[in-house]
């Protein structure tokens, strides 16, 4: 009884933390994209500029107490934040019984946020920013060799630094192939190099193994969201969607139950 009280303890606190960054993942959303800063200046409403006090700041409670609105314009406060702060804090919760309270979970945390804030950016504005991407290539091979030194650390959870390399050059090669491919038999780009790169750094935190998983799940998901809006909006086949948010979903897929699936696959084969 006393150990399910102090889990509960414990979760309810990396809830709070994680919605705390889910706050500051809404500025980088928002920040990123255009070049401006994420420290300053301070988080202010986007229609009239004001500064936002501390006690509007609050994740969740204070877009519900504003009813989604700016106490001093008026101008509606979009859902994304609320659901941005909410999802950080559920995957902050959800990652203690996946790695454990050490550096691997620190290292997950971050590779999940970097994935929120990539997801919600590229529905934004169409881009997967390298700031990302580029040093999450790094970080991932860098957190494979701790784990390669120090292998009862909690990141025990991480890949190997070969099947990080290996997650690296496959994850970005194999949608470089497709999108050459693509571009060669239509005339026409099909997916952007920030994809590429999302993938690798996907290869380089999860292994080459999550490589499959996540496409298979990116594509999935992706086909059945592009075919649902080609009904909806009477589209032919060259509707665009962002493909990154699909990679994103894939991802954290694979991180979470990844190991389960391949088992299951294995199983049937």
């Amino acid at each position: 009884m006393i150990l399910f009280s102090v889990t509960i303890v414990y979760s309810l606190i990396v809830f709070v933390f994680g919605t705390l960054v889910g706050s500051f993942l809404n500025v980088c959303i928002l920040r990123l994209p255009k070049g401006e800063s994420i420290v300053l200046p301070p988080s202010h409403c986007p229609a009239c500029k004001s500064p936002i006090p501390f006690y509007d700041n609050i994740p969740l409670i204070s877009y519900l107490i504003l009813r989604a609105r700016c106490r001093y314009c008026g101008a509606r406060i979009s859902f994304r934040y609320f659901v941005v702060e909410l999802l950080m804090g559920v995957l902050a919760v959800a990652l203690l019984p996946r790695v454990g309270l050490g550096l691997g979970y620190f290292a997950y945390f971050v590779f999940v946020a970097s994935l929120i804030v990539i997801t919600f950016i590229d529905l934004d504005e169409r881009i997967v920013p390298d700031v990302i991407s580029l040093p999450g290539i790094g970080l991932g091979l860098l957190l494979s060799i701790v784990n390669w030194l120090l292998p009862m650390d909690p990141l025990s959870v991480g890949p190997s630094p070969m099947s990080s390399l290996i997650g690296i050059l496959l994850g970005g090669g194999s949608l470089l192939g497709v999108a050459w491919a693509y571009q060669l038999f239509t005339g026409r780009e099909g997916m952007g190099g920030g994809d590429i790169k999302l993938l690798a750094m996907v290869g380089a935190f999860l292994g080459w193994p999550a490589i499959p998983v996540a496409l298979f799940f990116a594509s999935l998901t992706g086909s059945l969201v592009g075919l649902g809006l080609m009904i909806q909006k009477q589209a032919d086949g060259k509707l665009a969607l962002p493909f990154a948010p699909f990679l994103c979903l894939g991802a954290i897929l694979h991180l979470f139950i990844g190991e389960i699936l391949i088992d299951f696959y294995l199983i049937l084969a």
